[in-house]
């Protein structure tokens, strides 16, 4: 796995894990914030999603909007 991108929340990362799934592009999201009981810890590291390194770039293009045409 390879990190696609890094979020400063869970919203964040919850649309752009969600963006991905629609595209067919498993991803896993990342945090160390203790299961979500303590949220403030993520804080320092951020939230981050990780792809398979073969869906990296499709991926990378999702986030950005690029992969719809947009």
């Amino acid at each position: 796995l390879v990190i696609l991108d890094t979020f400063t929340n869970h919203i964040q990362a919850d649309l752009a894990q969600s963006a991905l799934e629609a595209m067919g592009i498993e991803s896993m999201v990342r945090s160390d914030d203790a299961g979500g009981a303590q949220p403030g810890l993520w804080v320092g590291e951020g939230v981050q999603i990780l792809v398979r390194e073969r869906d990296a770039e499709l991926a990378r293009m999702v986030i950005s909007g690029s992969a719809s045409g947009t």
